[in-house]
């Protein structure tokens, strides 16, 4: 009994730790589309990605890749480097970044 009871909690514990955890994914893509938000502290950036030429938008808030885009460091048909997560739906960035380095 002790051993079902054991198999049972490691199980739900393993399920649960998976649930918590936002999937990560990596992508190469052009800029396609940068829209600021009104407050400077969010941008929406239109990828398209390289391998499937699929479009992805990501919300970029670091205050790093935000500068880039004030600056215009980072523009419209830059090849970007991006992680990101899809977190309820949005996918928010960790890494945002240029392949060639910037």
């Amino acid at each position: 009994m002790r051993k079902i009871v054991a198999i049972v909690l490691l199980l739900s514990m393993a399920v649960l730790t998976g649930m918590a955890y936002a999937e990560e994914i990596k992508m190469v893509g052009t800029v396609s589309k940068i829209e600021m938000a009104a407050d400077k502290k969010s941008a929406n950036v239109l990828l398209k990605d390289v391998k499937s030429g699929a479009e992805v938008t990501i919300v970029v808030v670091d205050e790093l890749t935000l500068d880039k885009f004030n600056d215009k460091r980072i523009v419209d048909g830059d090849e970007i480097r991006c992680r990101y997560d899809n977190e309820s739906g949005k996918n928010v960035s960790k890494i945002f970044k240029k392949t060639a380095g910037c």
